[in-house]
């Protein structure tokens, strides 16, 4: 399996937006940094290793990607696809 995967697909897969088309606008629009650049280009490819960091509505997170993902899977599959770098993630309830 190739280890990369557009960032539109990984964002869907991994649950951090509820649609792909909503994943697809959030990198249009600006609001996803992939390695510290700003990426507008929801096909941009991505991999295990890359960080990206998220504006979402009412946080902003970052993940370092740990692998693609092949289906959009309940939260327990999606969560192994990346690590929570977000400071103070742990204490937000």
């Amino acid at each position: 399996m190739d280890e990369r995967q557009r960032l539109d697909k990984w964002l869907w897969f991994a649950r951090v937006v509820k649609t792909r088309s909503l994943a697809a606008r959030l990198v249009a629009e600006g609001y996803v940094r992939l390695n510290a650049r700003r990426i507008e280009t929801p096909a941009k490819s991505v991999g295990p290793g890359d960080v990206l960091t998220i504006a979402l509505e009412r946080q902003v997170r970052i993940l370092k990607i740990l692998a693609p993902g092949t289906r959009r899977g309940g939260f327990s599959e999606a969560k192994l696809l990346f690590e929570e770098l977000t400071t103070g993630a742990a204490q937000r309830e």
